[in-house]
């Protein structure tokens, strides 16, 4: 239990003992300032109107209980607000829990085991990945690692749109380019794909078939080559995915879709429950039953085929049947006006409200200074996650796009990204890890014993308890994280944390100091400090570097 966590349970049981039996959702947080107190609560105002007394009134009760309880040196009440100033020997066993059990600091089992998906990236597969697939990508990534470590049984799923059109405007477009190395001109079509990398492809089916399909185009040669070349993105994909390190559990093929006939499956279930008629020779959902939105075609009467919103529906169904009790879709703010009409259609199929879930994020610009960039030489008009990842690391591509909430449009700063000083967030939480690995080297090299939990009744230093006290906070972080589905949680707390040690160790000696025990202790602290910066940024998915 973090202290945290014990400090509600003892304001739970003063609230017992003033004679309120009903839970109330107060809450326990870090004043904005260090000198207002190690804690504060709002529990005072939450409980006057139960009590019918002022806020002041109510907290001058609370606080002249806790004052009587050995975890607490001083309790104040500022206008209801109750500040709790902690023993020291609070912190001190804080500090021994994180080096005795550094595998589960931050693990909890607030979700039981449920079964959730999260879908994210998902492209077209008919180009390299984009910067915006690439912020998508590292937030669904550490959202799962996040809900890993509290106790969800998290599936990572990528869908793969290859049975609509823009795989035959792929295709179509290989041929061209191949032909072209043939020494035979085609225009490519309006839709075509015009980036070097089909240049690439096409080039490799010359140096595998030659002059086979020279000048030829049928059914036959469409398909072949339609399988060629999404074989070769979704290598691409993969291995740009790699470089990220994000890995997949799943590969979900949209032609799974039509091999199962779910696209039939939910017709009919949508018809049952009077969501479809037919007009003008197409298919409709009904979506103005459910909300204030004009109805939606599902299949087409120009070619019979099944929507984008069809399919989705259908993938979605199949999700629910799969055994997930919840799904999570990370999209682009772009798809905002999709979701009430798919919720719309979860409702029509009789899955529960809470199974279909969005996680939108807003747009990224990368820049350099004021300047906006664009690095793409292959993709033709856009930039591709590989230039960004070439250009400054995988550490820094996966913090910078987590550190920043995916409600807020992104400026990704190139210059910061590849900075070698504090200004830049991801080299300040690793110089933190491999500051610390060193002074642990030095300590050894020194032939210093060092021993875990030795002499930390020696911790008693402001800098000392502001540290362990933010290092105690990790658990709660990982879980708040979880609850609002924010990446930048992890990267905000690490940053503290880096900051409460570099104050730390500027202020204090933690090898040259005449007393033994107290080099023990804050050996200890260091020790410490390194398990949680360790476990933040593997949620990250970011090296923590021994030296810099």
């Amino acid at each position: 239990m973090s202290i945290l966590e014990t400090i509600q349970k003892i304001i739970e049981k003063v609230l017992v003992d003033m004679g309120i039996s009903q839970s109330l959702d107060f809450k326990v947080e870090v004043p904005p300032q260090d000198d207002l107190g190690d804690f504060s609560t709002n529990a005072a105002f939450l409980c006057s109107k139960i009590l019918r007394k002022s806020p002041k009134l109510v907290a001058d009760e609370i606080s002249e209980k806790l004052r009587q309880h050995e975890t607490f040196v001083r309790v104040d009440n500022i206008n209801g607000f109750i500040n709790m100033f902690l023993n020291h020997g609070v912190y001190q066993m804080a500090c021994a829990g994180i080096i005795s059990n550094p595998r589960n600091i931050g693990k909890s089992n607030i979700g039981n085991g449920e079964n959730i998906q999260f879908e994210f990236v998902s492209p077209n597969p008919t180009g390299p990945l984009t910067i915006a697939h690439g912020r998508q990508a590292v937030i669904g990534d550490v959202l799962c690692n996040i809900f890993d470590e509290s106790g969800y049984n998290v599936q990572r799923e990528l869908y793969i749109n290859d049975a609509g059109q823009q795989v035959e405007y792929l295709s179509k477009s290989v041929w061209i380019r191949y032909n072209e190395l043939l020494g035979i001109k085609y225009e490519l079509p309006e839709d075509g794909y015009h980036g070097e990398y089909i240049i690439d492809v096409a080039k490799e089916f010359k140096n595998e078939y030659g002059e086979k399909y020279k000048d030829i185009w049928n059914d036959e040669v469409n398909d072949f080559f339609k399988e060629y070349s999404l074989k070769k993105m979704l290598a691409m994909i993969k291995q740009t995915l790699k470089r990220l390190g994000v890995n997949f559990d799943v590969y979900f093929s949209e032609k799974l879709l039509i091999k199962e006939k779910i696209v039939s499956k939910i017709l009919d279930t949508l018809e049952k429950s009077d969501s479809t008629y037919a007009k003008d020779d197409a298919v409709w959902f009904k979506v103005s039953k459910y909300i204030e939105e004009n109805d939606k075609v599902l299949i087409r009467s120009t070619d019979n085929r099944a929507t984008y919103f069809c399919d989705d529906i259908a993938y979605h169904y199949y999700k629910y049947h799969r055994g997930f009790t919840k799904v999570y879709d990370i999209w682009g703010a772009d798809h905002q006006g999709h979701i009430p009409r798919m919720k719309a259609s979860m409702k029509a199929l009789g899955i529960p409200d809470d199974f279909f879930n969005v996680i939108l994020h807003q747009f990224v610009t990368l820049k350099k200074g004021d300047e906006v960039v664009r690095m793409s030489k292959r993709a033709g008009n856009f930039v591709t996650l590989d230039d960004l990842i070439e250009e400054v690391g995988t550490d820094a591509t996966r913090y910078f796009f987590a550190m920043i909430d995916p409600d807020t449009p992104m400026n990704f700063d190139l210059e910061l990204a590849v900075k070698k000083s504090s200004d830049n967030p991801v080299f300040y939480v690793q110089y933190a890890h491999a500051r610390i690995s060193s002074i642990l080297k030095q300590a050894e090299e020194r032939k210093i014993d060092f021993k875990m939990f030795e002499g930390l009744s020696e911790v008693k230093e402001k800098e000392e308890l502001l540290l362990i006290k933010e290092l105690s906070l990790f658990s709660n972080v990982v879980a708040e994280a979880a609850k609002n589905k924010k990446t930048n949680f992890i990267t905000t707390y690490l940053e503290k944390v880096s900051s409460r040690f570099h104050t730390f160790y500027t202020k204090h000696s933690i090898l040259n100091t005449e007393n033994p025990q107290l080099i023990q202790a804050r050996l200890n602290i260091c020790l410490a400090t390194k398990i949680i910066l360790e476990r933040g940024l593997a949620l990250l998915g970011v090296s923590a570097p021994e030296k810099m």
